[in-house]
């Protein structure tokens, strides 16, 4: 029996469905937030004008952005002091905070010595510590990076201990089962698996290094944003100091997301690591 040519009926594959591009996904999740920002400073713009607040008090949002064109070089100025004091002190915080969340899970009775120090040292103001730091090592640099250090490493230590800790139990009895030691574990099963965890409190952690720099130059700086900050303040300069506040705000942002867009260039090298969703 044979079957006509024309009978038979050919099946084609579904069109696939092209996803939105960058651009238009990075918009899909940004344009709420962006619209409450501009109606936050619209309602900001009238509620100054309408209630007649003194430009000493509150400056309007069209003031502190028209100081920012004006004032360019010396908020660049300033910005690239503190980013500089934010990255520096940020690595030193990653550094000490995988270290210690390494040792901690590593040897036991550092769990047991080093943990509840930690803990107790986290909950010490860290503002009363930054003059002490400048008593301690002057005006330089290096009272700025300590304070960093000290804001930003618990989150890394504390999310990286987590990860460490979050390994599959059959898959160490497995690795213990074929003669693995706790290096190798360590080493290729824990530091891996911690690596969502680790990005995570880099995330927190780089938030916290843009706080701790900003306490340090106001506790004591020749140049920053903090210290513009402070000096606008003394001045009553409104404008000038809510133009660095912006700076601020904005340099943290970045940071932020440019930790995001590493961890997710980085998936590409390492599979355990998962991006963050924001």
């Amino acid at each position: 029996m044979t079957i006509a040519p024309e009978t038979v009926r050919t099946k084609t594959a579904p069109a696939t469905r092209r996803g939105p591009g960058p651009v238009r996904s990075w918009w899909s999740r940004s344009w709420p937030s962006i619209a409450v920002l501009v109606a936050a400073f619209v309602l900001w713009e009238l509620a100054v004008e309408v209630l007649d607040v003194s430009d000493f008090v509150l400056a309007k949002p069209s003031e502190f952005l028209a100081e920012i064109g004006s004032s360019q070089e010396l908020l660049r100025g300033a910005a690239w002091v503190t980013t500089k004091e934010i990255l520096y002190g940020f690595l030193l915080s990653l550094a000490v905070g995988a270290l210690l969340a390494v040792l901690i899970v590593r040897f036991a009775w550092l769990d047991r010595a080093l943990y509840p120090l930690i803990v107790l040292f986290q909950v010490v103001p860290k503002v009363a510590l930054a003059p002490i730091f400048i008593l301690w090592f002057g005006y330089g640099l290096a009272p700025k990076l300590l304070l960093i250090v000290v804001i930003a490493f618990f989150p890394i230590t504390l999310n990286m201990i987590l990860g460490l800790r979050a390994v599959d139990q059959d898959l160490l009895l497995l690795m213990r089962s074929v003669g693995a030691s706790d290096n190798q574990i360590l080493l290729q099963i824990r530091i891996p698996t911690s690596l969502p965890y680790l990005f995570a409190g880099m995330r927190i952690a780089i938030t916290l290094a843009v706080i701790g720099a900003v306490v340090a130059e106001f506790a004591g700086a020749a140049d920053g944003l903090g210290y513009l900050i402070q000096f606008a303040s003394t001045q009553l300069d409104t404008p000038l100091m809510f133009a660095a506040l912006t700076i601020v705000s904005v340099l943290g942002m970045i940071l932020y997301y440019g930790l995001s867009l590493l961890e997710i260039l980085l998936r590409k090298w390492f599979p355990h690591i998962t991006a963050g969703d924001r």
